[in-house]
C-alpha cells in the first residue's frame, strides 16, 4: 500500500508505503496517514476507473481502508465557498 499526497502541478509525493498485514509496516502507515489528517488533508482510496472515468471512497480513519487497497491519496480541501 502506498500513501501519496496529491501535490498540484508538481505529481503525488509518497508519503510511505509498507505491507498492512505486517505490524511495524502497518504502524508506519497509521502514523502517516493520522498525521495527513492533523494537517487538515481528506483521504481517498481509488475503487474504479473504467472509460477514462475514475472514482474513489472518502475515509476517515485507516480502519476504513480495505486491507487490499493499493493507495490512499490525500489531498487538501476544496477552497473557496
Amino acid at each position: 500500500m502506498k500513501l501519496v499526497r496529491m501535490k498540484p502541478g508538481h505529481g503525488d509525493l509518497l508519503l510511505a508505503e509498507g505491507d498492512p498485514e505486517l505490524e511495524e509496516e502497518e504502524a508506519e502507515l497509521i502514523r502517516a496517514f493520522r498525521e495527513q489528517l492533523d494537517q487538515g488533508m481528506w483521504a481517498a482510496v481509488p475503487t474504479i476507473e473504467s472509460g477514462g472515468k475514475r472514482e474513489a471512497q472518502m475515509v476517515r480513519d485507516f480502519a476504513e481502508v480495505p486491507r487490499d487497497a493499493e493507495r490512499v491519496i490525500f489531498f487538501p480541501p476544496a477552497a473557496g465557498g
